[in-house]
This record gives C-alpha cells, sequence and structure tokens, in this order.
C-alpha cells in the first residue's frame, strides 16, 4: 500500500468521524503511579496534558476489574471513582484540542495471589506458571501458577471488557484500544506456548483466537468500532510467551479482525530484535498487507524512521514511547528539528513527579 511522498509524521489523518492533528501518537505507557483506589490523581492529569499535542494518546493499560491487575498503583477503569478521576484527565486533554484513548487491559496471569481479591491466584488461560518474578506491593517475588479460566466463567470476563468499554464512555474518552499483546490475558489465549485448554477456547487458530473476537465484538457494542483499536505484538518474547508458528497464528487474527472495520490495528514490533525467542521469526511487515484498515506500529522509531515507515506505505500511524516520556511537546520538536531530551529510566515505574512531569518544554521564541 503506497502512500503519498508528501505525507510525514506531522501530517493530520482522520480516521471515522476523528481527525487526528498529526500522526504522532503517545504509546500506551504504564507508570505505575495512580491514586488510592488505582484512580488517576491530579499529576496524571498534568501528565497526560502536557503530552495532548500527540495525534492520539493511548493511556497506560488500564485494567478492566480488580482481578485482571498485574502491577502495583496501574489505575482502572471499573468503579465510579476511577471514572471520576479520568475523567479529570480526558477534560485536561480536551481542553488542549488533543484526543485520548484509554487502553483496556487484563494482565491474566502476570500478576500475584498478594495483589488480587481474597489473594486469589491470577487467572490464565492455562495453569501454566511464568518463569521469572513480578514486581509486588512487598517487592520482587516469584510468579506463581495461575489458576486456568473454567469455561462457564469466560463470559464474565467478556463482560468485564464490555463494563470497562462503558465505563470509558462515561469517563469521556474519544474511544478504547483493546490490549491483546505483550504476554497478557488475550495474548496468553492467543498463543499454544500458554494455551494448552481443550474447550472451545483452545486448540485449533479459531478456538484460540475466540476470546480476542468476543471481547472486541462485546467493545464494538459500546463503541464505534472507528473508535476502537486492537493491539498485538507477534515477536514479543515478553512475559514468557512462545507460540510453535507466530506467522500462522498472527496471520490468522489480523484476518479475522478485519470483519469488525476497527480505527486502527496497533502492530508493536518489540522482539524482532531477539529472532526465534518466542518461536519461529518472520517477516512482521507482512501483516500490513493483510490488513483492510489504518496501520500504527511501534518500537524505537524517531523522526526519519518514522517519516521513512510512512512515506514508503509501511504504516499509517506510528506509536512513540520514550520520546513522549521524555519529550512533553514531541510534535513541536519535530517539527523544528529540536534536540530531545533523555529519557530517565530509572524514574520509569513508580515514583512522584520526577521523570514524570517535569521534563522540560522547548523555550518560546
Amino acid at each position: 500500500m503506497n502512500q503519498s511522498q508528501d505525507i510525514t509524521l506531522l501530517s493530520p489523518i482522520k480516521i471515522g468521524d476523528q481527525t487526528f492533528r498529526n500522526r504522532m501518537v503517545m504509546a500506551p505507557l504504564t507508570r505505575n503511579r495512580a491514586g488510592e483506589g488505582l484512580v488517576p490523581t491530579d499529576m496524571n492529569v498534568i501528565y497526560y496534558q502536557q503530552r495532548a499535542s500527540a495525534g492520539l494518546i493511548i493511556s497506560e493499560g488500564t485494567q478492566i476489574a480488580d482481578d485482571a491487575l498485574g502491577y502495583p498503583l496501574t489505575p482502572g477503569i471499573h468503579t465510579e471513582e476511577q471514572i471520576i478521576g479520568w475523567r479529570k484527565v480526558t477534560d485536561a486533554v480536551h481542553k488542549e484540542d488533543g484526543l485520548i484513548f484509554v487502553q483496556l487491559w487484563h494482565c491474566g496471569r502476570v500478576s500475584h495471589s498478594s495483589m488480587l481479591p481474597n489473594g486469589m491466584k491470577p487467572l490464565a488461560p492455562s495453569a501454566i506458571k511464568p518463569a521469572g518474578e513480578v514486581y509486588t506491593y512487598q517487592g520482587m517475588q516469584p510468579y506463581e501458577t495461575p489458576q486456568a479460566i473454567e469455561t462457564a466463567d469466560i463470559p464474565r470476563i467478556v463482560e468485564q471488557y464490555r463494563h470497562a468499554a462503558c465505563c470509558a464512555v462515561e469517563a469521556g474518552f474519544d474511544g478504547v484500544e483493546i490490549h491483546a499483546a505483550n504476554g497478557y490475558l488475550l495474548d496468553q489465549f492467543l498463543r499454544d506456548g500458554t494455551n494448552k485448554r481443550e474447550d472451545q477456547y483452545g486448540g485449533s487458530l479459531e478456538n484460540r483466537a475466540r476470546l480476542i473476537m468476543e471481547v472486541t465484538a462485546a467493545v464494538c457494542e459500546i463503541w464505534d468500532p472507528k473508535k476502537v483499536g486492537i493491539r498485538l505484538s507477534p515477536l514479543q518474547p515478553f512475559n514468557d510467551l512462545h507460540d510453535s508458528n507466530p506467522e500462522a497464528t498472527f496471520s490468522y487474527i489480523v484476518k479475522a479482525l478485519n470483519k469488525f472495520g476497527l480505527g486502527y490495528l496497533h502492530i508493536t514490533e518489540m522482539g524482532a530484535e531477539t529472532p526465534g525467542i518466542a518461536g519461529p521469526a518472520f517477516d512482521i511487515s507482512a501483516l500490513r498487507e493483510l490488513w483492510d484498515g489504518i496501520y500504527m506500529t511501534n518500537s524505537n522509531y524517531d523522526y526519519a524512521s518514522g517519516n521513512k515507515a510512512l512515506k514508503e506505505g509501511k504504516a499509517d500511524l506510528i506509536s512513540f514511547g520514550k520520546l513522549f516520556i521524555a519529550n512533553p511537546d514531541l510534535p513541536e520538536r519535530f517539527a523544528t528539528n529540536a534536540i530531545l531530551n533523555e529519557a530517565d529510566s530509572n524514574s520509569f515505574y513508580g515514583g512522584d513527579e520526577k521523570g514524570y512531569i517535569d521534563y522540560p518544554f522547548l523555550k518560546p521564541a
């Protein structure tokens, strides 16, 4: 799919009835700075408002229910208090003429019983313990063997996504992104390394994709499909992920998702630098040709490489993570070829204003 040579990161794009002022998307970024009750705080309001010049902000991963939590101090989108907290964020972004989607997140087995209701074990497609440790309120702890979700309980999970999508409407978001990447619950169902089920949600590609399809259908009953995106990570080994044939798995799910007419497909290229760890490597760009709509990509792009990808038709949107953390006014910096702030990785997760809302803007001319 060839683009006009005139398209750049600073070009607007219309998706459905929404116009993104540029093609630079703020990627979803876990920052572990929610308040009591996992409610967004005034500091979170400032953080997102500072970055409202992005064509679109995708919020940090935001859990859909109290048993979907995976990490300390990550916000939710399922209680009245959380809706009120997020409304302050969306109002602030809209005041700056920005757009913001919320990323709907269920962490599945990437969690710990110490953080879940009544000390329950994390939920997963199959009772397979991830390798490594998870960060909890008590520090690093070994992962636990999760509990496999009963077939009869899966409609409850789908309903949690539907409820969170309704809460996102009340909170004033402009749309939602379904998080089906990076080894969290929907990704765990999709890959045969984590899904050993023998019911209608396991085995064949159609069965392993079934939960993603049901969740997407439920969310699209609440939202105009053009205001719904989905994120996938075909080569990502993060959270002990593996699939015997990622090319077949992700080609299937991308083609199957076409029927919804979604606003965009968000593919992260993370893992391409470590081929083979998450399964046999393949040319991830082939997914672009299978997708009928707007295609967003992500992974260490800068101004030059982002523009190159757009001009060559490899993507319609580019999402940026660390660059938006360190440069709240990233579009202006790209437009003026300004020097970029360096991101402080020590303050990515948890903490206060330092490394969060204190990165400098460009000085006025």
